[in-house]
């Protein structure tokens, strides 16, 4: 039991530290126009293909006795529509702004599959997801400016597909199988990009290392580890940790690009923090409560 918590802890942080590293790649990308969005999205899915079947063959002989499963087309398609979404949605989104309308999205397709499905929130569920999502608002509400209206519309179609995305990817029992064969799958998608998107390609050599870093590391290797990570995470625990990522990307950036610690970062960080401890403990300490009264009476 112990060993199982270990692993989804160390799985959730590496998924979520390659969600945020993902998010800066794509906004140097296309932020700094080193590549259009078509040709980013074509090279970071076929970069995630090629990472993802080289690890395969690498652990072919410890994944035999995995099942042999092979992701499906529904998931496959959920992830192009993601990605495709989240690149042209950036185009017309400053940071801010695009990362609210995606992970706000995220979060209310999840829990409302979740709640549809007959899943009821613990009391501690929903207070802890209101403190989070407000820590994540007060994060990013200095840089918000009003979206325009197709860029609100793709990057909520990408949140919503990402949110699905990941619900699928609850009943993965091979995530390294699943998550190659999606990428795999993208393939035809693809070849449908790369034909319409001829006439409006600019690339640039960063802009291809930009893409490649986010499709093999980010984005492959990151999903592939995502789908570990949501064996031991409810839906709701796996939509609130999400809301994690743009404060590793504000750390990151005080990091990497020399940007100051506000108080606001440390304020919300505490708020995002705390939101999601209440969402993963709450619940367990209550029921374990509830079980420890039982046994009393």
């Amino acid at each position: 039991m112990k060993t199982n918590y270990i692993k989804t802890l160390a799985s959730t942080l590496f998924a979520l530290l390659a969600f945020a590293a993902n998010s800066v790649l794509c906004r140097l990308a296309l932020g700094e126009n080193a590549i259009d969005a078509t040709s980013f999205t074509v090279i970071r899915l076929l970069s995630g293909i090629v990472i993802l079947i080289i690890v395969m063959q690498l652990t072919s002989k410890s994944n035999e006795k995995k099942p042999k499963t092979k992701g499906s087309w529904l998931a496959a398609s959920m992830l192009f529509i993601y990605a495709i979404a989240f690149s042209f949605g950036y185009v017309s989104l400053d940071t801010g702004t695009g990362a609210l309308i995606l992970f706000g999205a995220v979060q209310i397709t999840m829990i409302m599959v979740s709640v549809i499905s007959g899943n009821k929130l613990h009391f501690t569920e929903w207070t802890g997801l209101v403190i989070a999502f407000t820590g994540f608002v007060y994060l990013i509400i200095p840089s918000l400016v009003t979206p325009s209206f197709i860029g609100f519309i793709l990057m909520a179609i990408s949140g919503i597909a990402w949110g699905l995305y990941t619900l699928l990817g609850r009943t993965s029992k091979n995530p390294l199988s699943d998550t190659a064969y999606n990428f795999l799958r993208t393939s035809p998608f693809i070849l449908i990009l790369v034909i319409f998107g001829l006439d409006n390609v600019h690339i640039t050599s960063m802009g291809i290392l930009l893409a490649i870093l986010s499709g093999a590391i980010a984005s492959g290797i990151g999903y592939f580890v995502w789908y570990i990570a949501l064996r031991g995470l409810s839906v709701t625990q796996a939509a609130v940790v999400q809301l994690f990522v743009p404060v590793i990307a504000g750390v990151g950036g005080v990091i990497f690009t020399n940007e100051l610690i506000t108080l606001r970062l440390i304020e919300s960080s505490a708020l995002v923090l705390g939101g999601i401890l209440m969402v993963i403990l709450g619940r367990y300490y209550f029921v374990q409560l509830a079980l420890r009264k039982k046994k009393i009476v």
